[in-house]
């Protein structure tokens, strides 16, 4: 029986790894440039830029609709897909979120943040990505936040 996590298994790794996390920082560089030309305001950019964040609360109901919550809001589909209607449709507002979704996902890629599989909170395919409360989240998907904090809190003996 293996012992590592279907992240661990198909992980990106080495050069393609880095590659990866440049392309992220290219993403976030280029979308915050766009959004200081479109003029926006960076206290609006600082308030919304972890929205997409709050799809992990998917994870509440279970490891499945979580990393497919997660994955839906954290891939460049759907901010690019927003700035092609912000930007046929003339709205400066929608090119503006595009422009805060899309740097939020290029900062979590330069960060090593990848999409989710359903396996566990920090199995990505960037490699396994270990938050304190992902001990929480097993592999059928019950969630007991607590236990997974309690288990890695400094001193804890799990």
């Amino acid at each position: 029986m293996s012992t590592t996590s279907p992240s661990q298994e198909r992980a990106v790794r080495g050069g393609p790894a880095i590659m990866l996390r440049l392309e992220g920082f290219a993403a976030l560089a280029a979308a915050c440039v766009t959004y200081a030309k479109l003029g926006g305001s960076w206290g609006w950019f600082a308030a919304l830029f972890l929205v997409p964040d709050l799809s992990m609360l998917g994870y509440l109901i279970n490891a499945k609709v979580g990393a497919t919550s997660y994955n839906a809001v954290h891939s460049t589909l759907g901010g690019l897909g927003l700035a092609a209607i912000g930007f046929a449709l003339g709205s400066h507002a929608m090119l503006l979120g595009a422009s805060i979704w899309i740097a939020h996902v290029g900062f979590d890629r330069m960060l090593g943040y990848g999409l989710k599989y359903a396996s566990a909170f920090g199995d990505t395919h960037l490699g396994h990505k270990q938050w304190k409360a992902s001990a929480a989240i097993d592999q059928n998907g019950s969630s007991d936040v607590h236990r997974g904090l309690a288990e890695s809190a400094p001193g804890s003996r799990a």
